[in-house]
């Protein structure tokens, strides 16, 4: 078996001790056809390498994530539980000031842990109180108190609950409104970026106001929408052949160069470990310009049914 490759960190500025992130991380999200569960994909993960797990209260999958990491602590893969970076999310349910302290005190009950490295809001988006539904109903959508939400997350970084704070599928509009109170501002903005989607006024945004971009969906899945603008992309398939990689290193590998984070979604163990393998080559100009001739479009168009006009304002 060779060596655990280490995967790159990036420090979070606005984090509690100047939180570092690993900037691949496993992406937990379930899917129906998925026969490994996700506590074994999550300790397969710690034996190859991975330090960084996205999780969320709407996956369902707190629970197994959290057993994983005990677990992974029993049979000695980690000495510590700080060895790991781990992601969750609040649901839209939970978008109400009064209710982020405790969701995020569940949250922290159903993985076992005592506090998180990040905790996210899923999606600029608040419905009435109660069970996770998916799609949301948009009758069941109320107004969404920005700045509320976001001064009862600042307390619980404040509290030690988790060791930053970020935003989730937020657009330019939102992310400066936001800056525009926020005393903590926000360490990550998680949104979709792939080859087919490539997001370059955001990304120019975040960079400039030093928010880290995590990118989901970096591979497009979701064979039931559609056919995959990347993983059957004649350029890529080109490119992938031409370095001797596969078509998802290739993706994983321009995110990189990008400066990004990104959350890769595979339970499979051959994949897990291929993903790992983007930390030394290179893409070339030449790869570049065939990359900025793929046609873009967004995959995920939003959490409602139906889709919402203002969700991403437009941009």
């Amino acid at each position: 078996m060779a060596a655990t490759p280490t995967v790159p960190e990036v420090v979070l500025p606005s984090s509690t001790g100047q939180r570092k992130m690993p900037v691949m991380g496993l992406g937990t999200a379930p899917e129906a056809t998925c026969k490994v569960t996700t506590k074994d994909a999550v300790l397969e993960a710690i034996k190859q390498g991975y330090r960084h797990f996205d999780a969320a209260a709407a996956y369902g999958v707190e629970k197994s994530v959290g057993e994983a990491i005990a677990e992974a602590l029993k049979l000695g893969l980690i000495s510590s539980r700080d060895e790991l970076f781990v992601t969750s999310k609040l649901w839209v349910t939970d978008n109400h000031p009064e209710l982020i302290v405790p969701a995020l005190q569940k949250s922290l009950r159903t993985l076992q842990l005592e506090n998180l490295d990040l905790i996210l809001i899923h999606w600029p988006i608040t419905t009435k109180p109660g069970e996770v539904k998916y799609p949301i109903e948009v009758s069941e959508i109320v107004e969404f108190d920005m700045k509320g939400v976001w001064t009862s997350l600042e307390e619980c970084q404040k509290l030690g609950l988790t060791k930053a704070i970020g935003a989730s599928n937020f657009s330019i509009k939102k992310l400066e409104k936001l800056l525009s109170f926020a005393t903590i501002p926000p360490a990550v903005n998680q949104v979709e970026v792939n080859l087919g989607w490539q997001q370059e006024k955001l990304r120019a945004f975040c960079k400039e106001k030093g928010i880290v971009v995590t990118a989901f969906s970096p591979l497009r899945k979701g064979a039931s929408r559609g056919a995959n603008l990347v993983m059957d992309n004649d350029i890529l398939k080109e490119l992938a052949d031409a370095h001797g990689k596969t078509i998802a290193q290739i993706c994983l590998r321009w995110l990189y160069e990008q400066g990004l984070t990104f959350v890769v979604k595979s339970y499979d163990k051959e994949r897990m470990n291929q993903n790992l393998q983007i930390f030394d080559w290179s893409l070339t100009e030449d790869d570049y310009k065939k990359i900025s001739e793929i046609h873009q479009e967004r995959l995920i168009k939003g959490p409602t049914k139906p889709f919402l006009d203002d969700l991403w304002d437009e941009e």
